[in-house]
């Protein structure tokens, strides 16, 4: 039955559009006719006291009745409703903000003031995909200076909220850019079994096979809130979340979205993300990895010394002690690339196994060492040391299942139901490893989608091998999605740079 020009009855038709508002009306409805609203227009729905703004789908066959309109599943789930229940649509009041991204898009500085406009109207949903991509194509193209990316970094961490904890609060990051480098949930166990406070929220992947919390997520629930990250935290000195559902930096996990889709990691935003999460989580100091290497995402030492600069000059700027460290990211860090295969890595250094990646061990030694010294639990100097001993005792693996099971409850990291065998086709020593089409290849494979998909890494750097020998194994979830990825590796070369000559 047709309601108010302005009102639809909706029919829930369970359509799943991850996390876009869509809302899908006929295009002879009355709103539409009355209002002139037509496909992709952003519009309001309102509906049990709630609003929300979401992009039009106008329909044209007889999927919804006369009167009726359907929602995404999301959509549905934000405002609560339920079929039978009435919308009001109405027209999106025009976003002066626009003129704030043209004039980015056209190379004009953007002040203070600018970005808070700009964030505020993207954390309350009135940007579409478009909207967004123009902004995020903007920052990258017409490059921050020093005085934005600082005002972006504040103009994200003011449109969330804020933790506060008493006394030194540690945090650490990874800029990317290596497959596999799961350090996170090893680090956390070390510094929060020290008595340092360090509540971790981290990123899904954006353009890597595997984010943390994608990791975290095989072996523990990550979708915290803000009260339950202070219950882990308060309880057992640390958690490893997502930061997407504590909302501390809700920009962050927006942009997060569309860079994945665009396949694009911008330096700026990447900057102003990593540290407005870290102000929010209420760190006090922060150590930041930062890997170089010829295929890593920063390809030289002048190249990681400038972010590096950045980075230390944009966390004093907001209250954050913060200290970087350049590291080796000429290859992929530990044999697990992928969710599932990352967290038996983890799993297997927490466990002092005597298979664990002895690179995945090492470099997460450094890096809770480097925070021990700089939160001044440990004498300059002794940090790895006193890391090592953590590690080694068994104290850190009991810290990890506390947290675990803290935050929901541990499992074991599940197998592939394909495996499929890479070994090299001549004799030689690996002298170069390509990260980039490694970590392609993880994707085509199923990572992160598909969390016990991936690769197992078996070839680094100064490997002596045989004709025969194995290089890596293929997992996957999906018989398809394995030949997908064989047909793509078939037609690539350079994965694996090998010298020639007998091992």
């Amino acid at each position: 039955m047709q309601g108010q020009p302005n009102q639809l009855v909706l029919r829930k038709l369970g359509i799943d559009t991850q996390q876009e508002y869509i809302v899908f009306m006929r295009s002879d409805s009355s709103v539409c006719v009355s209002e002139g609203i037509t496909s992709l227009m952003r519009v309001q729905i309102s509906c049990r006291g709630k609003t929300i703004v979401a992009t039009v789908n106008a329909v044209t066959g007889n999927i919804l009745g006369p009167g009726e309109a359907s929602l995404s599943n999301r959509a549905f789930e934000i405002l609560g409703a339920s079929d039978g229940d009435t919308i009001r649509v109405s027209h999106l009041s025009a976003l002066d903000s626009m003129s704030l991204v043209r004039a980015k898009i056209y190379g004009r500085r953007l002040e203070q003031e600018h970005y808070d406009i700009i964030i505020q109207d993207i954390v309350h949903g009135y940007y579409s995909g478009v909207h967004l991509s123009a902004f995020i194509a903007g920052c990258v193209a017409s490059k921050l200076d020093r005085g934005e990316v600082l005002g972006l970094t504040r103009a994200m961490l003011n449109a969330g909220q804020r933790m506060t904890w008493p006394g030194i609060v540690a945090d650490k990051h990874c800029v990317g850019g290596i497959p596999g480098n799961r350090t996170t949930p090893i680090v956390v166990s070390i510094v929060a079994e020290n008595g340092i406070l360090i509540p971790k929220t981290s990123s899904r992947a954006i353009t890597s096979p595997a984010g943390t919390a994608d990791t975290m997520e095989v072996m523990a629930p990550v979708n915290l809130s803000l009260p339950e990250i202070r219950r882990v935290v308060e309880k057992f000195g640390g958690c490893i979340a997502w930061g997407g559902s504590a909302k501390l930096s809700p920009a962050d996990d927006i942009f997060i979205r569309v860079e994945r889709a665009l396949d694009i990691d911008s330096e700026s935003q990447m900057i102003a993300s990593v540290l407005s999460k870290k102000a929010a989580v209420g760190a006090t100091h922060v150590v930041l990895d930062i890997p170089v290497g010829e295929t890593a995402k920063v390809r030289s030492e002048a190249e990681a010394k400038r972010l590096s600069d950045l980075f230390e000059d944009i966390g004093a700027a907001i209250g954050l002690t913060v200290q970087t460290v350049i590291t080796d990211g000429s290859q992929p860090v530990g044999r697990g690339i992928g969710p599932a295969l990352e967290a038996r890595d983890v799993l297997c250094v927490l466990h002092n196994a005597n298979d664990a990646p002895h690179d995945l061990k090492s470099k997460s030694i450094l890096i809770a060492g480097q925070i021990l010294e700089q939160c001044g639990k440990a004498i300059q100097g002794q940090g790895e040391e006193m890391a090592l001993e953590t590690l080694t005792s068994g104290r850190a693996l009991s810290r990890f299942m506390n947290i675990c099971e803290a935050q929901g409850g541990f499992r074991e990291p599940r197998k592939a139901q394909f495996q499929h065998d890479i070994v090299s086709d001549r004799s030689g020593r690996i002298t170069s490893v390509n990260n980039r089409k490694i970590a392609r290849l993880a994707k085509l494979v199923g990572a992160p989608a598909d969390p016990c998909a991936g690769i197992e890494f078996l070839a680094p750097a100064g490997t002596r091998i045989s004709r025969g020998d194995l290089l890596f194994t293929l997992h996957a979830d999906s018989r398809g999605q394995l030949e997908y990825a064989l047909d793509y590796y078939a037609r690539q070369e350079d994965f694996l740079q090998m010298s020639e000559g007998a091992p």
